[in-house]
């Protein structure tokens, strides 16, 4: 298969690719006889000793096989197996010893260093030959299904991107449409979605929650926030966009909007058939973000630790970047006092160490604001839309 190979690059115009072979004896008679037994078909480096032959290894190109000898001074061919095999870019280059040393025990050990195979001096031409043929096809299989391995990873993660991708996509349009509703501009939304990072990535090195807020279920939640309104979509304009304070009967309406959306994401998970993760984490951010920590909140009225953690996080969010952002009815209330109102409100409307968490983070949480702003011309579009919806 080896000489096969050469041969095909040979009668194609190409100069062939020999397979590469170190040679390691401290016999100088040894390593020439081994030389002049395989430099017809391989280029066969030697070294002379233990420590020349991790030398020559450090330089690529590596060699595709090593013939070792066991017994040299300083080193002996065991303890240089090992530390090649312990090279990640080496550790799939074969290692055959070639040794006088004929015990089984010695063999054992060689094998136990991470020899692939024990030949016993005197050896004769053809067996070394044979040897030499055998392993390298091996290696030269391992070495195509290690790339086809490698290959099919890399087409895996690249495939996993763009769905994430497409997965984020969709969310943004989903959750725009559901904010234009309302006209808020995108950067409402990616405000909210940055400062939900940013408190979970604080609140996880609280010890209460250290194991549950990983980082790929804080990413979950950073990706998910962004549909918290997107049952906003069935509610009707005049009471979604009024100005003013809404009637009892008008509230009642606006309530339905998490459950609307719960039910919309329930009915794609039902389609997908199986139980998303970021699916569920979305429907927990969705129906229970309403909810108030000392129970007072909708749409069930559930209070404490019996709310989603995502929607505990995601709420303090929604509730700071309200509270600063320009509305038709008010101007924004500067960061000072949000974050005072935040506060007071910790054990009532909030859970106290998502609140704690926020607070920690209060530079963090300017640095948001400052890259993701409302401008005014999202204003005046707002203005416009509100009036064209005739509220």
């Amino acid at each position: 298969m080896i000489e096969a190979m050469s041969q095909t690059a040979s009668e194609a115009g190409r100069a062939p690719s020999r397979p590469k072979i170190l040679v390691v004896d401290d016999t100088p008679a040894i390593s020439s006889l081994l030389e002049a037994m395989l430099d017809d078909l391989y280029d066969v480096k030697i070294a002379n000793s233990g420590s020349e032959a991790l030398e020559l290894v450090r330089w690529p190109p590596a060699p595709d096989l090593i013939l070792m000898d066991v017994m040299m001074p300083g080193m002996d061919g065991y303890q240089v197996c090992r530390e090649i095999k312990n090279k990640p870019e080496l550790a799939h280059v074969p290692v055959l010893f070639v040794t006088a040393k004929s015990e089984t025990a010695d063999e054992q050990m060689g094998f136990e260093a991470g020899g692939v195979d024990y030949i016993i001096k005197p050896f004769s031409m053809q067996i070394i030959r044979a040897r030499v043929h055998t392993h390298l096809s091996l290696k030269a299989a391992n070495d195509a299904l290690r790339y086809q391995a490698l290959h099919l990873e890399e087409e895996v993660a690249k495939r996993t991107r763009e769905l994430v991708t497409i997965q984020d996509v969709t969310i943004m349009a989903l959750a725009n449409l559901a904010e234009a509703r309302k006209a808020e501009s995108p950067n409402y939304v990616r405000r909210t979605q940055h400062y939900v990072r940013a408190i979970a990535r604080k609140l996880s090195e609280n010890p209460k929650f250290s194991d549950v807020l990983n980082v790929k279920f804080i990413d979950t939640i950073f990706r998910a926030s962004p549909l918290h309104d997107i049952g906003k979509v069935g509610i009707p304009d005049k009471i979604l966009l009024k100005p003013g304070k809404l009637t009892p009967e008008e509230f009642e309406v606006m309530k339905t909007h998490v459950s609307l959306g719960r039910d919309a994401l329930e009915a794609a998970q039902m389609a997908l058939g199986s139980e998303a993760e970021f699916l569920t984490v979305a429907k927990a951010i969705t129906y229970s973000h309403q909810e108030k920590w000392d129970g007072s909140g909708y749409p069930e009225g559930i209070s404490g630790n019996a709310i989603p953690l995502p929607a505990r996080i995601v709420t303090v969010a929604l509730v700071y970047n309200a509270l600063v952002s320009r509305r038709i009815y008010r101007e924004p209330l500067p960061h000072a006092q949000a974050l005072e109102m935040v506060k007071m409100a910790s054990g009532k409307h909030f859970d106290p160490d998502v609140v704690d968490a926020f607070l920690a983070i209060q530079e963090n949480v300017q640095a948001i604001s400052v890259a993701f702003p409302d401008s005014e011309e999202d204003f005046i579009k707002k203005l416009k839309f509100t009036a064209a919806a005739g509220v």
